[in-house]
């Protein structure tokens, strides 16, 4: 098993996700793309000491991006919205 850093890439820090924190206890991570729910679960378990009750996972589609005459994409990337077991939170989110 990988590392819970090579799994976990950074937090998603929105108001979208700050909602989903306060009324759902969920969280919301940028994750590696070949990262399956498994090991997410285990990662967020092992970085936070929390317990984590469900994953769902979605990739989402870099944009197409524009300047000037050029064209470009940005990246694709997936996300994981992590349920947190009633108790359970994570103090990196509550001073958001």
């Amino acid at each position: 098993m990988r590392p819970y850093s090579k799994v976990i890439i950074r937090p998603l820090l929105t108001e979208k996700n700050a909602t989903l924190k306060e009324v759902h206890n969920r969280v919301a991570f940028e994750v590696a793309p070949d990262a399956n729910k498994i090991e997410i679960k285990k990662a967020v378990e092992e970085a936070f000491q929390v317990s984590v009750q469900s994953v769902n996972v979605l990739n989402v589609r870099g944009k197409v991006k524009r300047l000037g005459r050029n064209m470009g994409r940005r990246r694709n990337w997936k996300k994981a919205i992590v349920t947190l077991r009633e108790g359970s939170t994570i103090e990196f989110f509550e001073g958001v």
